[in-house]
């Protein structure tokens, strides 16, 4: 039988249980409020707050490649399609797109496409393994920007040359530069002319060109004749014999080296004939 204190017992745990399940009904409903609340509050902000998107911007990031190489002189592809959308960069603007992209970029800007002449990177070196002398051997780190902090400025006996470690080649995005026999190559049906590697060489070595030119020079050395020669056997000895040939004035001499003004140069091929170093060499 129960007893009167156990059914009373059982009245109070009801009561209690009651009371429970009333207050956590109450907790739940004020945070739903609260939670729908904040909802619609937050529905307002973003329409009072929202940042106006172009949809110019969008339609022209969609066109660009994602390649993040900042060859465009932007902060990525997000970047440069605002500066186009805002007209502050040509739509042309990016090295990796070609004539058709920056034709339908031009089409979304409602501008005509003036097509820039295309260009790749040239290492200014021909001093490989074979034919440069060195001051000493390197066992470090394979990093050209590492080497620059030894004395010496690397382990070739030319100081100007190409140190063959590679920044270079880590620095491109597009497998377009290697180092082949201790100097560094480039690939001009990959390279799309970002410049990184331009920017990564600590001894100035390489330069966009034009994709076409015929003919290029193989040397950035500073050193005159003799020095040039006790360092390396593919070195520009400033004869200026390819100054005197270049009927188009072409050629000229840079810190003792020869230097080609392509928009000059008629491919005419005399200063490569004459040069004793055979450091002007055609290309392609």
């Amino acid at each position: 039988m129960i007893t009167i204190a156990e059914m009373l017992m059982g009245t109070g745990s009801s009561v209690l249980l009651a009371v429970s399940l009333s207050g956590i009904g109450a907790a739940a409903a004020v945070v739903g409020i609260t939670g729908l609340i904040i909802g619609i509050l937050l529905g307002i902000a973003g329409k009072a707050f929202a940042v106006q998107t172009d949809e110019r911007e969008t339609a022209v990031r969609d066109l660009l490649p994602g390649n993040n190489c900042g060859g465009c002189g932007y902060a990525g592809c997000d970047g440069l399609a605002a500066a186009i959308a805002k007209g502050e960069a040509p739509v042309n603007a990016c090295p990796v797109a070609g004539g058709a992209i920056h034709a339908q970029i031009g089409e979304i800007m409602g501008s005509a496409v003036e097509e820039k002449e295309r260009m790749t990177a040239y290492v200014k070196c021909a001093g490989t393994c074979d034919k440069t002398r060195l001051k000493y051997e390197y066992y470090g780190i394979a990093d050209c920007k590492k080497l620059t902090l030894i004395p010496g400025q690397g382990e070739k006996q030319c100081a100007y040359g190409c140190m063959g470690y590679g920044s270079c080649v880590n620095a491109c995005a597009f497998d377009a530069i290697h180092v082949e026999n201790g100097v560094a190559v480039v690939d001009r049906e990959k390279c799309v002319a970002c410049g990184k590697c331009v920017a990564e060489c600590p001894n100035h070595l390489i330069e966009l060109v034009p994709y076409g030119a015929p003919y290029r020079v193989q040397c950035a050395s500073g050193d005159k004749g003799k020095v040039v020669k006790a360092a390396c056997d593919a070195g520009c000895i400033g004869c200026t014999l390819c100054v005197k040939q270049c009927d188009a004035g072409a050629i000229t001499m840079v810190n003792n080296s020869a230097h080609i003004d392509y928009s000059k140069c008629t491919g005419c091929g005399k200063c490569a004939e004459k040069c004793p170093s055979k450091i002007i060499r055609k290309i392609g």
